[in-house]
């Protein structure tokens, strides 16, 4: 996120001038509040130059549920048009994108996205010139970042100069003004800089990844799984319940493998992304995928916690804790061992788990 702070530091110096000069007041950095009501749905904010196309394109994608175009990473609190365009504020013309895993992932969105810019440009797309019509990639959940840098790597090879996309946790989003939403849907000729075409693509579009996850890993009966499911295995997977800490079978298993759904059998999490949390459940940094887990809101037993669920199974698995390994993105993953199966290594490739292989090898 470097070039954010050099923006923010060479516009705070400006704006510090000018409140010398005016007794106006200093910039700060603030973080403006998300809605996170739905945690069905995950949101993923993109800086794309202008935003009035970078909107209208991903409001057609499939899984897309709402889109918002606003200014990202200010430092002044919710600037307005007329403040962004003097290139003090440090903002980025950004567009939040709120999904649904489900349907589309965000490896699918990231593609998308890098369709519609010169992700080696810095402060231009297409006619548009300034900071603020610079390219960036700003997330919120933790477990984005790796999805994120490792879909950007893979772009990097296919340029022979270094990309300038920004990326980073989200620091501010603030909503641009009313005549800024849907833009393009209230002046049809209006000014874009994202090629026609792309919108039809955009529109036809479908990630196929998701439906064939669904397809491979289909969840069986209630009367199947009372049958082929512990007790304990059961109340947990189907009733949310919680087995007792350090007594179950994978809080001190640390062999390289794979832990999969006991529902569906859909790799949730590898032994790599594993830690010993000291709180006698399995835990992990991350999932397999950005599209193993959905994350849902639990205010049960007094507190306010994140389920995690199994996607294709829609299996309880555990909580998600924002207390992880500050390296790994800072985020614990505390999962009931009754929940998972583990397939270790060398039984990989005869389950059907041979493509997770390579990832186990290379950490």
């Amino acid at each position: 996120m470097g070039r954010f702070r050099d923006y923010c530091h060479r516009s705070l110096s400006v704006l510090l001038t000018a409140a010398v000069v005016s007794g106006a007041a200093s910039c700060v950095t603030t973080s403006a509040p998300t809605d996170k009501s739905d945690m069905n749905h995950k949101e993923i904010y993109f800086a794309g130059g202008c935003f009035w196309g970078t909107e209208k394109f991903f409001s057609l994608v499939h899984g897309v549920d709402s889109t918002q175009a606003g200014y990202a990473n200010s430092c002044v609190p919710d600037p307005s048009y007329r403040q962004v365009c003097t290139g003090r504020t440090g903002a980025a013309e950004t567009v939040r994108v709120v999904y649904d895993p489900d349907t589309v992932s965000l490896p699918f969105l990231l593609d998308l996205y890098y369709k519609t810019i010169d992700p080696t440009s810095v402060d231009r797309q297409g006619n548009d010139v300034g900071s603020q019509y610079r390219t960036g990639i700003y997330w919120t959940d933790p477990a984005d970042s790796t999805v994120i840098r490792e879909s950007l790597a893979r772009l990097a090879r296919s340029y022979d100069v270094p990309l300038e996309i920004e990326t980073g946790r989200l620091e501010n989003f603030y909503p641009a003004e009313e005549y800024h939403q849907s833009y393009l849907e209230k002046n049809p000729g209006g000014y874009c800089h994202i090629a026609l075409e792309l919108f039809r693509v955009a529109r036809e579009s479908r990630d196929t990844a998701a439906s064939r996850m669904h397809a491979r890993y289909p969840r069986p009966s209630d009367e199947e799984l009372r049958r082929r499911l512990s007790d304990l295995q059961y109340e947990v997977t189907q009733n949310g319940a919680t087995e007792r800490p350090y007594l179950n079978e994978y809080d001190r298993e640390f062999s390289p493998g794979v832990y999969v759904d006991i529902v569906t059998g859909q790799p949730l999490f590898l032994s790599t992304d594993k830690f010993d949390s000291g709180c006698g459940w399995p835990a992990f940094t991350r999932p397999v995928s950005d599209m193993a887990v959905t994350k849902h809101p639990d205010n049960s037993h007094g507190m306010s916690r994140t389920e995690v669920r199994s996607s294709a199974g829609h299996s309880h698995l555990g909580h998600l804790f924002p207390d992880g390994p500050a390296e790994s993105g800072g985020m614990r993953y505390c999962i009931n061992s009754a929940s998972l199966r583990f397939v270790p290594l060398d039984r990989m490739e005869e389950e059907g788990y041979a493509d997770l292989i390579p990832r186990l090898m290379s950490r």
